[in-house]
């Protein structure tokens, strides 16, 4: 018994030597990132309390779980908006799926994302990568397939992960698109505007400054 009293002492000491009071981790709150009430840290952040922090969509479970669990809670739909949620199935070595939040939009192929525990870095898994990009890779430009930033290599992964779709944070509505193919294609949507626009110079210099 008081060979593990001892044990335990030095283990806590070993901790505070390492992680001196005041010392910050990667997220600014821990207790608030791990979805509140956790007593201790697990060894690295998950992709699922990260995504249900920043975009303030509340699921839990494993991230496969998302698209299912958001029906008749959160709208769903197959185009990235920002603050959405976008959901990757399984696939190849990630067995329980995927969440990240949508910080930007670029164009009609690409969108920068919040995420956790996906590019191990320094070594370490359960790292935090913010404004990372994606690019729909899908052949009819349907969000259905995307390669995602990783920083091990400095570039776009080649692998191509089936997206579930976007899981917005706001209540389900009458506008909410329930098949991927009855969804607009955002280059499509671009087009329309854009041709909307032309006959509007007013429009196209708030266009020009919104970026649209």
């Amino acid at each position: 018994m008081r060979v593990r009293v001892l044990l335990a002492v030095a283990v806590f000491a070993a901790g505070i030597a390492a992680n001196p009071i005041g010392a910050r981790a990667a997220f600014p709150n821990d207790i608030a990132a791990l979805g509140g009430g956790a007593s201790t840290l697990p060894p690295y952040l998950q992709c699922v309390p990260y995504a249900r922090q920043v975009s303030g969509i509340q699921i839990y479970g494993d991230a496969w779980t998302w698209w299912s669990q958001a029906r008749g809670r959160y709208a769903r739909g197959y185009l990235p908006r920002i603050g959405a949620v976008m959901a990757l199935r399984p696939h190849g070595n990630s067995r329980l799926g995927h969440v990240a939040a949508v910080s930007r939009i670029l164009d009609a192929r690409t969108i920068l994302v919040r995420h956790a525990n996906w590019s191990p870095i320094d070594g370490r898994r359960g790292q935090i990568e913010d404004n990372v990009k994606v690019i729909d890779v899908s052949p009819t430009n349907d969000w259905s397939e995307v390669r995602i930033w990783y920083a091990p290599i400095g570039a776009l992964g080649g692998s191509h992960w089936p997206v579930q779709g976007f899981i917005y944070p706001v209540k389900p509505g009458s506008g909410e698109v329930t098949a991927r193919s009855a969804a607009p294609k955002p280059a499509a949507m671009a087009k329309s505007a854009a041709k909307r626009r032309s006959k509007d110079p007013i429009a196209d210099i708030i266009g020009a400054k919104m970026g649209w």
